[in-house]
């Protein structure tokens, strides 16, 4: 019995120890003026059937975003083998570069938007190692092509690739940490004067080999999500789960700057949103979400956030739900 009493005095003991870490982790500094910018992806404007210009000058000019994501597609950048169309890619960086704009671009195979990993129709059936060759080549080009824009401030090489366990039907066993390493050497061979911008998951990934990588580090924030057992659920978590992470990894890292580069302010549904009535997307996403979702991301600690969504504030402002689109007006000119 006393032999008994000591354990449970010692395991009391030990959560405290671990109650006060992680309660002197969860301090940070918030905040008091947040820079927001936004993520932008053709693909998805044309998956709601949007002119994919319109939304893109709209964010410009109505909205007057001032820091966007863009990202490369391959099978957008390179839809024939070795035969490149930039258009839509020149379009966006030539438009943002004339307003001052900043710009991530991002490069790889996995990029934002899902299905998470892009291959043109003629790489499909490629192996493995012929698949690596061929996606070098189409880094190499978009660099070349883009690295001696003035308002380029990051190259961003894949997206959450360390999130292995997600989108495996797209992305397959592709992913190995050597090669991810060689994309990452080839663009800083090809442009050393831009730095590297490298992304996780806020939720559902411990960060430190992105982080370490990096020379500035993006995490998701993503609340409100739909699990194929569950139904649609919140994550229990308070922003202090962000801000613990953070001064977790700065104690074994050195520290380096971080932002929110994708705050989820747009349904997550199971099917595309154009299938999908308006009211099962407003039961997921409604204008009190929205905010909750800017509150709660105020609180992480992080002074700058990408939003993702803004091709869905543009499609339900066209569908009489002018309110995302507004609420997003007044964010950006704060």
């Amino acid at each position: 019995m006393q032999k008994f009493k000591k354990i449970i005095f010692w395991f009391a003991i030990v959560l405290v120890i671990i109650f006060a870490i992680l309660f002197s982790l969860s301090f940070a500094k918030i905040p008091s003026k947040i820079t927001y910018g936004v993520s932008f992806s053709k693909l998805h404007a044309d998956e709601l059937g949007l002119k994919w210009k319109d939304v893109f000058i709209a964010t410009l000019d109505d909205l007057k975003i001032k820091n966007f994501r863009l990202s490369a597609h391959w099978p957008e950048t390179e839809p024939e083998k070795d035969v490149y169309d930039f258009n839509a890619l020149d379009f966006q960086m030539n438009e943002a570069r004339s307003r001052d704009v900043k710009v991530i671009l991002a490069v790889g195979r996995r990029l934002p938007g899902w299905p998470e990993c892009h291959d043109p129709n003629w790489a499909t059936n490629l192996s493995k190692e012929q698949k690596q060759v061929e996606l070098l080549k189409y880094i190499k080009e978009v660099v070349k092509r883009y690295k001696d824009y003035p308002n380029l401030a990051f190259w961003q090489v894949e997206n959450e690739p360390f999130l292995v366990h997600y989108a495996t039907g797209s992305c397959g066993d592709f992913f190995d940490k050597d090669f991810f390493d060689k994309e990452i050497a080839l663009v800083r061979s090809l442009d050393p004067d831009t730095k590297i911008f490298l992304t996780d998951s806020g939720e559902l990934s411990l960060w430190f080999q992105a982080y370490n990588r990096a020379d500035t580090f993006g995490t998701s924030v993503y609340l409100y999500v739909w699990n194929n057992t569950l139904g649609p659920i919140k994550y229990p978590i308070t922003p202090a789960f962000f801000r613990i992470k953070h001064n977790l990894i700065d104690l074994f890292f050195p520290k380096k700057p971080a932002i929110i580069s994708e705050l989820s302010a747009e349904p997550w549904l199971l099917q595309p949103i154009s299938e999908t009535p308006i009211e099962i997307q407003l039961s997921r996403m409604d204008l009190n979400k929205f905010n909750n979702m800017i509150e709660f991301a105020s609180q992480t600690g992080f002074d700058t956030q990408y939003l993702w969504g803004v091709e869905w504030w543009y499609y339900m402002k066209g569908k009489g739900h002018p309110e995302f689109w507004n609420r997003a007006k007044e964010l950006y000119a704060e």
